[in-house]
C-alpha cells in the first residue's frame, strides 16, 4: 500500500526534529562544558576574568580549572619571554627588532645587537597589576619590554666614548647594562672626566722601554652617575620591579661602529702596528748589536776559561803525579807490611802447632804411662789370682786330678759313643824287613786287592 507524498513528507519532520533537537541539545552541553573549563599548559600565566562579579583569578600551574561560561575572559601570558634586536637566527622570538642604535659620549653612533630575556612574576597580586596595565601579551612586550630595553641601553651607551667601548669595554658594558635593567637607570650627570688609555710609548732611538705600554690621560665629556653619601649610583625607579618581571638574561652580539668611528679604529689599529713595526726593527737592530757584543764576550770568556782550564789541568796533572807515586809508596809499605805479618802469622801457627803436639805428646806419654800401670797391675792381679789358684791345685792334688780324669773322660765317651773300629780285611805288604818301594809293586797290590773284592761279592752272589 502506498502512502502518498504529504504523508511521507510528515513523518520524515517528525522523525528528524527530536534528533536535530538531541544533537543541538547535545552541542551545546558540549559548548558549555568547553566554557566551564579551563586547561592550562606549562610556561603560560592565566588570567580569568569574571565579567558577572569583575574578580580577576590567576592560574601559573598547569592543570584544570573550573571558569564561569560566556561571562569570562582568558588572557594568556607568556611566563619568560625574549625580546632580540638584531637577531634574526637562533629560537622563535617574539620580537624580531632592528639592532639598537647608540651614541656614546664621544658622539659616535653605533649599532648593538642585544638579546633580553624577561620572567614573569609568580605573584597573582603583581600578575593582576600588571594585567589590568597592559591587558595581554603583545601589549605587555611592545609597551614595557621592547621600549625600557631600548631605553637603558641607549642610557648606557652614553656612559661610554666609542673607543672606550669598542676597545675592550664590552663586557663592562654589558653588566652595567644588566645591572640598570634589574635595578633601575643611574642618575646622570654630563661632566668632562679624564680616560685612562694604554698605549704604546713613542718610538726613541736611545729609548729602552720604546716596546711597552704606557697609561695616558685623555679628558673627554661623558655621562656619569650620580653617587650618594656611601659611593654607591643613585637610581631611578625601576618599571619592570612593579610588576616583579625580572631580568634572567642579557647577550650582546657583535656591535658596529659607525664609518666615521670605524675609520678612525682602523687607522689607530695601523698606526698602532705601524709603530709596533718600527719598534721591532729598531728592537732587532739593537738586539743583533747586543748579540754580537755578547758574542764577543762569549769569545773572550771561553778564551779566559780556556786558559784557566788548562792550567788547572797543569796542576790536576801534577796533583795526580804526586798522588800516584804517594800511593805506590803507600801500596809498597802496604805489602811489606803485609809480608811482615805473614810471616809472622805462619811463625805464630808453627809455633801453636808446636805446643799444641807437645801437648798432644805429653798427653800421649801420661796416657801410655797410666795405661802401663793398668796393664802392670791387671798381670800382677791376674798373677796373684793364678798363684792362688794353683796354690789352692796343689793344696788339693788328687783332688784335682781326679776331677781332670773325669773331664777327660767325659770328652771322650761323648766323641767315641758312635765310633766303630773295623779291622783291615786285607794287607800286603813286603816281607819281613822288606817294604813296597817301586810303583809296580803298589799297582800289583791294589789289584791283587781287587781280585779279592769280586771274588768276595761272587761269593756273596751264589
Amino acid at each position: 500500500m502506498d502512502m502518498k507524498p504529504e504523508v511521507q513528507t510528515t513523518l520524515k519532520r517528525r522523525v528528524s526534529l527530536p534528533l536535530v533537537g538531541g544533537i543541538l541539545g547535545l552541542a551545546a552541553i558540549g559548548g558549555l562544558v568547553n566554557q566551564s573549563i579551563l586547561m592550562t599548559d606549562a610556561g603560560y600565566t592565566y588570567v580569568h576574568q569574571n565579567n558577572v562579579t569583575g574578580d580577576l583569578d590567576v592560574f601559573n600551574q598547569p592543570g584544570i580549572h573550573f571558569r564561569m561560561p560566556f561571562l569570562s575572559k582568558i588572557t594568556q601570558y607568556d611566563q619568560v619571554i625574549t625580546v632580540s634586536y638584531g637577531n634574526t637566527t637562533g629560537e622563535d622570538f617574539y620580537q624580531r627588532l632592528p639592532a639598537i642604535q647608540v651614541r656614546f659620549a664621544d658622539t659616535y653612533i653605533g649599532e648593538i645587537p642585544v638579546t633580553f630575556r624577561f620572567k614573569l612574576s609568580q605573584d597573582p597580586d603583581a600578575i593582576i597589576k600588571m594585567h589590568q596595565e597592559f591587558r595581554n601579551n603583545s601589549n605587555l612586550i611592545d609597551a614595557l619590554l621592547v621600549k625600557n630595553a631600548r631605553n637603558v641601553t641607549v642610557i648606557t651607551a652614553t656612559q661610554y666614548t666609542g673607543e672606550e667601548f669598542f676597545q675592550g669595554g664590552l663586557n663592562q658594558f654589558k653588566s652595567k647594562l644588566g645591572d640598570q635593567l634589574r635595578d633601575g637607570i643611574y642618575m646622570t650627570e654630563r661632566r668632562q672626566v679624564e680616560v685612562e688609555q694604554i698605549d704604546l710609548a713613542p718610538v726613541g732611538v736611545n729609548q729602552s722601554n720604546s716596546n711597552q705600554l704606557q697609561r695616558t690621560q685623555q679628558l673627554v665629556w661623558k655621562t656619569v652617575p650620580v653617587l650618594d653619601r656611601q659611593g654607591k649610583p643613585i637610581r631611578q625607579d625601576n618599571p619592570l620591579s612593579q610588576y616583579g618581571i625580572a631580568v634572567t638574561q642579557v647577550t650582546i652580539g657583535d656591535p658596529v661602529p659607525e664609518n666615521q668611528l670605524d675609520k678612525l679604529l682602523t687607522d689607530k689599529k695601523r698606526l698602532v702596528a705601524d709603530r709596533i713595526r718600527a719598534i721591532q726593527e729598531q728592537e732587532t737592530s739593537k738586539a743583533q748589536a747586543e748579540t754580537e757584543q755578547l758574542r764577543k764576550e762569549i769569545q773572550r770568556t771561553r778564551e779566559v776559561q780556556d786558559a784557566q782550564r788548562n792550567k788547572e789541568l797543569a796542576i790536576i796533572s801534577q796533583q795526580k803525579e804526586v798522588e800516584i807515586a804517594r800511593q805506590i809508596a803507600e801500596r809498597e809499605i802496604v805489602e811489606v807490611e803485609k809480608k811482615k805479618r805473614l810471616a809472622q802469622v805462619d811463625k805464630e801457627k808453627e809455633l801453636a802447632i808446636a805446643e799444641a803436639n807437645l801437648a798432644i805428646q805429653k798427653a800421649n806419654a801420661l796416657s801410655a804411662e797410666y795405661e802401663a800401670k793398668a796393664i802392670l797391675a791387671k798381670g800382677r792381679a791376674e798373677a796373684e789370682i793364678l798363684k792362688a789358684k794353683y796354690d789352692a791345685y796343689g793344696a788339693n792334688r788328687d783332688v784335682y786330678l781326679a776331677e781332670l780324669n773325669r773331664d777327660v773322660s767325659t770328652a771322650l765317651y761323648s766323641n767315641l759313643k758312635n765310633y766303630q773300629i773295623e779291622m783291615p780285611k786285607n794287607y800286603f805288604g813286603g816281607t819281613e824287613g822288606s817294604k813296597l818301594t817301586t810303583n809296580l809293586d803298589v799297582i800289583t797290590g791294589f789289584g791283587a786287592l781287587g781280585i779279592v773284592e769280586k771274588t768276595e761279592k761272587l761269593t756273596a752272589g751264589e
